[in-house]
């Protein structure tokens, strides 16, 4: 057993558990009742303090350290492991292939059985011993006729007298020039020094047979030497080059020694020159520099060029106009497209350009080339050396793929390697399936397999944990900072599974986030496998189906927040479905309880998104009704985040806002105009530093300051709001600057919070701190739950109402000055739902809102629909992507797409109703659906 004693970490209240070892237990219970506090923050925090602490003073100086939780005993821990659901890397360079190891092997593979291939001609490359170069000529030219020739000269222009004087001088008697064979004994041959010529020395010409060998073998010993590691053998119809260097003997290309490095885009030996190795490089977009195609010069077209020189440039552009016909008044869609290009990319042209300053007399004149907008942006760029400036160009550019590697990262010596015929990068650019089918059906040599055979199982046995997770639709290529939550920890799970170790605590952190319900059997059979090799599974979970296949269940609550922290329950599943304190057991037993209540709905038009084709969207039309609550579903990786994140957000955000991110690649959106702003609710953090905090966030502690500004006492004094803000130097304490607390760094151990002895963590001065209102000061206010401060601010409406929202999206029990490190992903959205209904809407807003059911308790989820519902209700439309079925069962609207993931996905499955979309047998989501809507 793993037994805790008086836990006491943020909210939890002195708990006493006992944990069964080598079980799958799930902690469940409302979002901020304690469960990630008690199983990242006490159980795997001690465990890893514990590590850590067994290891030398110097050694700990490197690690991160975690703080010690408030538990008065832990008792038999294991080593801990946390898979959290924190977005892997922000790294470009780190993909799945390498976060999994399987680029490692990879790598390994192809410098060990690779052939090379010539980067110009492709033919292959090999590095041949003179025994070889001797099998393989009587191979190819059995009993034949053939001379052996050392090529000196390929395809160069020149006389080259002297080389024929040293021929002659080192006792060789023939030559072959361009295919003819000439004698050196009788004079010098002349040749053309403007043509191509091909020179080699004749070193013998024998019969090619076994009789033959020790001549042959001379030979070509001789032609090696004299030609540098190459040699040419013909016969009347046929020749081959053969070569002792790895290098092509028709282009003279060297490949050079491969080793595991040359395939590395980390590597200076294997990364592509041009773009280091991330494969794409940032560049001036055309499409960015003139946004509006409408315009014409005159009228600003061209952004970065209308500013302060604006009036030089005109006049450089005039010119330009003259020489190759357009003017400043044309606008730019109405120009030729080599007027354009001339504009963006100049021209090796002599124009004639003049400048009359408007300011003072000086003229100034000069005849040069024009060197294009794009090309004068980019050397800005690169000579610049105001950092500010650098700043404002970049709002102009764009990453782009490398166009010397084309996006593939690596070097063309290591992208022409070839395993089975197909290069490193066409293997990373298979989804897991495809490439799973490449490795177990590879045709190998005998010596090639005998070689690769344990890399080829480290291979396959890692595709195959990532299958079984669910990411059969992922590429190796794929970047780890593109993955959702839920991926990149089901990545680490399979990594994990594939070191096997036992005795090991797991601590996962919802890993169904991203799964659709087909493939949750899969993840439980994996979790289920990591516990039958002798580990214990801690997974903190709101999903139905994991909770019903755990051996044990803790259920924290009975509500969040303060009023949370307390174990509700523990024991088996069957146990919790007849204890009736558990809201947990209450919405296992009636899948009915979550449903939308007074839903108002009326069509406003439709938002049709024409030739969707980004990614694996196979050209699709798609239409979302406005004024509804439209779920977009389908199987992990069949293209929602494509279609709803990279297109309709990018495309909106860019058509309201001008955002310079570039949509992914569609014909056109219609209905544009039925709306009037994008907003989307995520569930990353409000603030990323200790000094925000939802009452900031929602704008609600503005109302707040201006109310203590307006007491007796502050007038008195002739405080303006900022007084009470502690952010601004004049009343928040000195010392701590408004942090409340004092950070200690402790070198080799974590760092230390302490209370500042000033303010004794209250954040202002003693001066600000006197100013009360109804007997409370504004660090009193900042401590209040929302609960509190709601009756004591009854009487004041722009306040009420805001602390309203956040009640009513089931916020109450969080302070107004918590800082917004504390909040959890699911808490941190609902704060960002408060703030929009806060503010006085038009009712034709669409909200767009990734999986925000991640970390929801059931009851929470009916909350999350409330609150969706009131903006729907309002007239507006609210898209979300969502696998949780009791938000699929309440949509007004469902666009399932499928059928599959990756390759397999990307096209419409069923739209419609929910009950329309249940009775579509083609739909796993309908499938699902139709099983709910029948209970």
């Amino acid at each position: 057993m793993l037994k805790i004693r008086g836990a006491r970490h943020h909210n939890l209240k002195n708990l006493n558990l006992e944990i069964p070892k080598n079980k799958l237990v799930i902690i469940s219970g409302l979002s901020g009742s304690g469960k990630s506090t008690l199983a990242f923050d006490t159980i795997y925090a001690e465990g890893q303090r514990r590590y850590v602490e067994s290891l030398s003073a110097y050694a700990r100086q490197f690690l991160e350290m975690m703080d010690k939780p408030d538990v008065d005993s832990i008792e038999g821990l294991s080593p801990a492991i946390s898979i959290q659901q924190k977005t892997t890397s922000k790294n470009p360079r780190s993909t799945v292939g390498t976060t999994t190891e399987i680029y490692d092997y990879l790598r390994l593979l192809y410098a060990r059985i690779g052939i090379p291939h010539c980067t110009k001609c492709g033919r292959k490359i090999s590095n041949q011993s003179i025994e070889s170069i001797c099998e393989s000529i009587f191979k190819d030219f059995d009993e034949k006729q053939v001379l052996v020739l050392a090529p000196l000269i390929q395809r160069k222009k020149g006389t080259y007298e002297k080389l024929f004087e040293q021929m002659k001088k080192d006792g060789y008697s023939r030559a072959r020039v361009d295919g003819q064979i000439v004698l050196l004994e009788d004079e010098i041959p002349k040749i053309d020094r403007q043509k191509w010529h091909n020179i080699e020395i004749v070193v013998d010409r024998l019969k090619s047979s076994k009789a033959e060998k020790s001549r042959l073998f001379e030979a070509i010993q001789t032609a090696l030497k004299a030609a540098k590691g190459y040699v040419l053998i013909a016969s009347d119809k046929d020749e081959k080059m053969f070569s002792q260097n790895n290098a092509c003997p028709y282009c003279g290309i060297t490949i050079g020694e491969i080793e595991p490095r040359s395939f590395s885009f980390n590597s200076p030996f294997g990364s592509c020159k041009a773009c280091n190795g991330l494969g794409v490089k940032m560049e001036f977009d055309a499409d960015l520099v003139i946004p509006d195609m409408t315009k014409s010069i005159l009228d600003g077209a061209i952004v970065p060029w209308s500013g302060r020189f604006s009036s030089f440039r005109r006049q450089e552009l005039r010119a330009v106009g003259k020489k190759i016909g357009f003017d400043l008044l044309t606008p730019m869609n109405k120009m030729k497209p080599e007027q354009l290009k001339v504009i963006l990319y100049g021209t090796d042209q002599m124009i004639h350009f003049q400048y009359e300053s408007k300011t003072s007399d000086s003229f100034w004149q000069h005849t040069n080339s024009f060197e294009g907008v794009l090309n004068n942006l980019q050397r800005a760029f690169m000579e610049t050396d105001s950092e500010s400036k650098r700043e404002w160009l970049k709002q102009f550019m764009r990453d782009t793929p490398c166009s010397e590697c084309k996006g593939k990262k690596l070097r063309p010596e290591a992208l022409a390697v070839k395993v089975n015929g197909t290069g490193i990068s066409e293997v990373c650019d298979l989804s897991i399936d495809e490439c799973y089918d490449f490795f177990k059906n590879i045709k190998l040599t005998e010596t090639e397999k005998y070689i690769a055979k344990d890399i080829l199982k480290e291979i396959i046995e890692r595709l195959e944990f990532l299958k079984n997770v669910g990411l059969n639709y992922l590429t190796l290529n794929r970047q780890s900072s593109t993955l959702s939550g839920g991926e990149s920890q089901r990545i680490r799970l399979a990594t994990q599974i594939g070191s096997n170790l036992t005795g090991v605590l797991y601590v996962l952190d919802e890993p169904t986030i991203g799964l659709h319900q087909r493939d949750n059997a899969r993840l439980i059979k994996t979790l289920v496998k990591l516990r039958d090799l002798g580990n214990t599974i801690i997974v903190v979970e709101h999903d139905e189906e994991v909770i019903r296949n755990a051996d044990w269940i803790v259920d924290l609550g009975p509500g969040a927040g303060i009023h949370g922290g307390s174990v509700v329950f523990e024991g088996t599943v069957a146990q919790i479905l007849n204890n009736h304190k558990s809201v947990t057991g209450d919405y296992l037993k009636d899948k009915s309880l979550i449903r939308l209540a007074n839903k108002i709905r009326n069509q406003k038009g439709k938002i049709t998104i024409n030739g969707a084709a980004e990614n694996n969207l196979k050209k699709i039309k798609v239409e979302i009704p406005l004024g509804y609550l439209v779920t977009v579903t389908g199987v992990s990786g069949s293209g929602k985040s494509t279609l709803v994140n990279e297109i309709l957000l990018k495309a909106l955000a860019s058509h309201f806002y001008k955002a310079n991110e570039k949509p992914g690649k569609h014909d056109s959106i219609k209905g544009t105009e039925n709306i009037d702003k994008v907003i989307a609710i995520d569930q990353s953090p409000i603030g990323r530093t200790p000094r925000s905090n939802p009452a900031t966030y929602v704008g609600v502690f503005t109302h707040i300051r201006d109310l203590f500004a307006n007491t007796e006492t502050a007038k008195e004094r002739g405080y303006a709001p900022g007084q009470f803000s502690f952010n601004v130097a004049d009343g928040r304490c000195f010392a701590c600057e408004g942090d409340g607390v004092k950070k200690i760094e402790m070198q080799f151990l974590s760092d230390v919070y302490v209370r500042c002895d000033e303010c004794k963590g209250k954040r202002y001065n003693s001066e600000t701190l006197s100013v009360l209102y109804k007997g409370k000061n504004v660090s009193d206010v900042l401590d209040m739950t929302v609960e509190e401060a709601l009756s004591f601010f009854e009487n004041i409406p722009s306040i009420r109402r805001i602390l309203q929202t956040i009640y009513d999206v089931g916020l109450g029990y969080i302070k107004l000055g918590q800082s917004s490190t504390t909040l959890s992903g699911g808490e941190a959205q609902r704060v960002k739902l408060a703030s929009e209904l806060a503010k006085r809407g038009t009712g034709q807003t669409m909200y767009i809102l990734d999986e925000p059911t991640t970390g929801l308790h059931f009851a929470d989820v009916q909350k999350l629909l409330d609150v969706l519902n009131r903006l729907v209700n309002l007239g507006n439309t609210v898209v979300v992507i969502e696998h949780n079925m009791d938000v699929i069962k309440n949509s007004d609207w469902i666009i399932d797409l499928g059928p599959e993931g990756g390759d397999k996905g990307g096209q419409i499955v069923a739209t419609g109703t929910p009950a329309q979309v249940a009775s579509n047998p083609k739909s796993y989501t309908g499938q699902y659906l139709k099983k709910i809507l029948a209970n």
